[in-house]
């Protein structure tokens, strides 16, 4: 049991570094060929790449407070791997095993862009709604929280979940 809790965190890490190599290489992307440029029209009125320097946090708030993002994402990412760290390793969690280090890879993608830079480098900019510009990372972390939201709200039931009670656990053991 032992050495399948290992292969399944193992395989979440290759699955969020290559989450995160292409966030990054995204982002490398829009730094050679859209920064200083014009923007890309790839759809007229709905969807342009643009470059963006974003010094602060979702739709640009917070602006420049790197620290106090660093610090709220280094908290969220502990949160995120000890849930990651407790799932069951059955195949009904595999899916949340995939959300969850891709969700990771969206914050780490964020926060190397945020320590290397001094802000998140955004690209895509969705003008059809006029929605603020964002990157790849940002849509792992969107797409991801909502699959998760839906699938404990819709899939998995109250016992699946027996994991996360604690009290009842030790509840247990006392018996």
């Amino acid at each position: 049991m032992r050495k399948k809790k290992i292969l399944i965190l193992l395989v979440d890490l290759l699955v969020m570094l290559a989450f995160l190599a292409f966030d990054q290489y995204t982002k490398y992307l829009a730094i050679v060929y859209l920064k200083d440029q014009a923007p890309i029209i790839l759809w007229e009125n709905v969807l342009k790449l643009q470059y963006l320097e974003n010094r602060g946090s979702a739709f640009g708030m917070l602006q420049n407070q790197k620290v106090f993002i660093l610090f709220v994402g280094f908290v969220f990412m502990a949160v995120i791997l000890f849930f990651l760290f407790k799932l069951p390793k059955t195949k009904k969690f595999r899916i949340v095993h995939l959300a969850l280090s891709a969700i990771i890879a969206g914050g780490l993608g964020n926060m190397i862009d945020r320590i290397r830079f001094d802000y998140v480098v955004d690209f895509i900019f969705f003008e059809l709604i006029n929605f603020p510009i964002f990157n790849v990372a940002d849509c792992y972390i969107v797409v991801f929280t909502i699959l998760l939201f839906f699938l404990f709200l819709f899939f998995f039931k109250e016992s699946d979940l027996d994991f996360l009670n604690f009290k009842e656990k030790r509840y247990r053991e006392m018996k």
